[in-house]
């Protein structure tokens, strides 16, 4: 059995579409299972050749990547969906992520930032573009009320000072490699420091730690 990640391509431009197989076919561990031009295309497709993740645009004719992405996660709960798209406004952003995309990226990404969304959503996590998480960000801020600290200075759900240091940084769109800089620690740390504050807290992934963040007062 092949161990590599089967990704559908669905991009109704031709140009975009093709250059985005022959990316992905030179990544390793992805095996490009198929591509189609639009979310119809795309929702009979994804019970034919079976792919791990949908690489998915959002403006396209027919059935668009919202709709399409809403089926293919009720239809089949096992296929993740990334957007790569032009927009990064807030009414994409969360029309994509109600929909049940576990990843978002701009179509300025790289090959690198791809393949990390990939295997992010496919672990079961969250990938979201800097400037996306920057939008969802400045929305929980903008539209919910967050919760201060306790009244005798602790932290929610029995977070240390150090986790709480690195849930902040998370809200703010840092990296794991970029907060290890900001705290002066091992990468390696930094993802015990993160496991450990998402298994308290019942935390998902780095969408769901920025709302907790904002929502306990642990972000600026």
């Amino acid at each position: 059995m092949s161990d590599k990640t089967r990704i559908l391509v669905v991009d109704d431009q031709t140009v975009v579409r093709e250059g985005l197989v022959l990316l992905l076919e030179l990544l390793p561990g992805i095996e490009v299972a198929g591509s189609a031009g639009d979310g119809e295309q795309a929702l009979a497709l994804v019970g034919e050749v079976c792919p791990d993740v949908v690489l998915m645009d959002l403006r396209m004719p027919r059935v668009d990547g919202v709709e399409a992405t809403r089926r293919i996660r009720q239809e089949h709960p096992g296929v993740e969906v990334v957007v790569l798209t032009t927009y990064a406004d807030d009414e994409s952003i969360f029309a994509a992520l109600r929909a049940g995309a576990r990843g978002y990226l701009t179509k300025d990404a790289g090959a690198e930032e791809i393949a990390s969304a990939v295997a992010a959503v496919r672990g079961g996590a969250a990938q979201l573009d800097p400037a996306v998480q920057r939008r969802l960000v400045e929305a929980v801020a903008a539209g919910e009320r967050p919760v201060r600290r306790r009244e005798d200075g602790t932290l929610p759900d029995g977070l240390t000072r150090r986790e709480a240091e690195v849930l902040a940084l998370i809200a703010r769109g840092r990296s794991n490699a970029e907060i290890a800089g900001d705290l002066f620690i091992g990468e390696a740390t930094v993802k015990t420091h993160i496991n450990n504050l998402f298994a308290k807290a019942g935390l998902r992934d780095r969408a769901q730690a920025v709302t907790y963040a904002f929502n306990h007062g642990l972000a600026s």
